[in-house]
């Protein structure tokens, strides 16, 4: 889909890159027949045709900051399979919802082979190590909540890869609600020992590992890394449908997206 997109180019919003699908550019490697076709003034053409070569060799050297800046947020959902090998789902615990006040306490983050849970009080300063590897970062509602808290613990982390944030792009399907919500809607479960627990009972969690509870920590990572493995199901419907709606130029909802990723090769 990343070689489909032309929205970040300076001078294409959603309209003009619609008007390029359907005169024939669907690609990058089309520009070149782009001429005045598409009814585009000749300065917008020529900044499409400069763009695409800069766009090329910067997916080619696997320089994913050129894309997380210039992609309008809400379409970082693009560049999942260009970057597949260097994606990182993440998930955060703290101590509660004041950036300010309250503590991360535990960060789990999978990459699609290695599942790794960062401690608070163990070997929570390793996770900008784990985190700089990565080029794409996963999270649901991770824009309003993980990051802001991460930035806050580690102020030196760079945390500048492009940012997947499924809880839009799952509402732009038709699925809304927190990620257990939507698990459900899904069919995905839970384990036995977690089904049920909510984000409040991994403070609850937490605060009894404090207090000498030896299962409770456990408990809480098993939690934590359950809902991000399930980020990763997410990521993939999510790309299917959101793929599938830009290209039928229809949108695709809840109770169609299981079809959608059927179809979509």
């Amino acid at each position: 889909m990343l070689r489909e997109t032309f929205l970040h180019i300076d001078g294409v919003g959603r309209r003009r890159e619609e008007i390029l699908w359907r005169s024939g550019i669907r690609t990058w490697d089309d520009v070149p027949r782009l001429g005045s076709g598409a009814g585009l003034p000749a300065s917008v053409v020529h900044r499409i045709d400069s763009e695409v070569v800069r766009s090329d060799e910067a997916l080619r050297r696997g320089r994913y900051r050129y894309f997380a800046d210039a992609l309008p947020a809400r379409e970082h959902w693009r560049a999942l399979p260009e970057f597949r090998g260097a994606v990182g789902y993440l998930d955060i615990e703290t101590t509660g919802l004041s950036i300010g006040r309250d503590a991360v306490t535990v960060v789990g983050v999978y990459d699609g082979r290695r599942e790794r849970s960062f401690v608070k009080g163990e070997n929570l300063d390793e996770l900008p190590a784990t985190l700089d590897r990565m080029k794409i970062l996963v999270t649901f509602n991770g824009g309003r909540f993980d990051l802001p808290f991460l930035r806050r613990a580690f102020p030196r982390m760079r945390l500048d890869q492009i940012h997947v944030d499924l809880l839009h792009g799952m509402h732009r399907l038709g699925y809304h609600g927190g990620l257990k919500r939507i698990e459900a809607q899904l069919g995905i479960e839970r384990s036995e020992e977690t089904a049920g627990l909510r984000g409040w009972d991994a403070v609850r969690l937490w605060e009894a590992h404090e207090s000498g509870d030896e299962g409770a920590l456990e408990l809480l990572l098993q939690y934590n890394m359950e809902d991000v493995i399930h980020l990763e199901t997410l990521a993939d419907l999510a790309y299917t449908g959101l793929r599938t709606q830009i290209r039928g130029e229809e949108f695709v909802t809840a109770d169609r997206l299981e079809r959608a990723r059927v179809r979509a090769p």
